[in-house]
């Protein structure tokens, strides 16, 4: 009986060590199909896509294997494609900016989903935590350092005092950063109120309007819609002598006066390590915490055509990269 006992107990460990070799067995990359979401198209979620999508490549994936869709800024066709991928049996969906992550979420809770582009992941409620997301859900933050560039919006116009903090108010990261870029400009004894337009382009231009005389300077985070829309923004602002520092880099070289950036592609490529080692079975969504870009890594951009049209001088510094000549 012992001995039987014995013999049981040994195939019993090794029917384990064969099941745990076969759940980190890695995956044939050859075979898998990626699902990709991106909310809209402007440059900054465009280069979230090109990172992650160029991540995949190199490591053997081909660009076929990624099924990319664009929902052109609408929420219902995120939820739509995300349907589409889950009833495909992709092995993986990427979802970028924040709705197009919450699409899926709301599709699937086994599939895994890699999200980029999106400020607070926690706060979206698609993960339990920032350290430990404990449901099928992971990726890249995009973050942006806030203080700093409400700091850089004082150095750049020392002598404004009425902030305009200008977002889409069904955005819940432009939200997130509002309340941040609010406290900041109150601790450097500026004046910032919450200036917000719907989920509508048509009324951007009025809003926009609507600041002219009433603020010294504007900060608009990195929202999709005005992102989006950037161009139309400043052609209201800078006219009217407006300063706009803005959230990250493609909305500075579509008339923001200046930001301190992140990379977006930098974003992608986080996104693509963490979806290898998901799709190799050499990591788990639940157990991969959400990766942020440090400080380190994002760099000062000003716009030189439209400080010269708002008579704006670049400190010399400021060590800033400089577009738009």
């Amino acid at each position: 009986m012992k001995k039987l006992f014995v013999s049981m107990l040994v195939l019993t460990m090794m029917l384990c060590g064969c099941a745990s070799e076969e759940t980190t067995k890695t995956k044939d990359l050859s075979e898998v199909k990626i699902g990709a979401i991106q909310l809209a198209q402007h440059p900054a979620l465009d280069k979230a896509y090109e990172g992650f999508k160029d991540t995949l490549v190199k490591a053997g994936i081909k660009e076929e294997q990624i099924d990319f869709q664009n929902a052109s800024g609408d929420q219902s066709n995120c939820q739509t494609i995300a349907e589409k991928f889950v009833n495909d049996g992709d092995d993986l969906i990427y979802a970028i900016a924040t709705d197009a992550l919450q699409a899926a979420a709301n599709k699937t809770t086994t599939t895994p989903i890699i999200g980029a582009a999106v400020t607070n992941f926690e706060g979206t409620g698609v993960v339990k935590s920032n350290e430990k997301p404990e449901t099928n859900v992971t990726g890249a933050s995009d973050m942006n350092p806030v203080k700093e560039q409400m700091d850089l919006l004082k150095k750049l116009v020392p002598n404004a005092k009425k902030i305009a903090i200008f977002y889409c108010s069904d955005e819940v990261n432009s939200i997130y950063q509002g309340e941040i870029a609010q406290k900041a400009a109150k601790e450097i004894g500026m004046d910032a109120s919450i200036v917000t337009v719907s989920n509508d382009s048509s009324a951007i231009s009025q809003v926009a309007q609507s600041l002219i005389g009433k603020y010294d300077a504007v900060y608009i985070p990195t929202d999709n819609l005005l992102a989006s829309n950037m161009a139309t923004v400043a052609q209201i602002t800078n006219a009217n002598h407006l300063p706009c520092i803005v959230g990250e880099q493609s909305m500075c070289e579509n008339g923001g006066l200046a930001t301190l950036s992140l990379d977006y592609y930098t974003v992608g490529t986080k996104a693509g390590e963490q979806a290898l080692a998901i799709l190799k079975g050499e990591a788990k969504p639940e157990e991969t915490p959400i990766s942020f870009i440090e400080g380190k890594d994002c760099k000062y951009f000003v716009n030189e055509k439209v400080a010269k049209q708002l008579g704006i001088e670049i400190p010399a510094d400021l060590n800033a990269t400089v577009i738009g000549k």
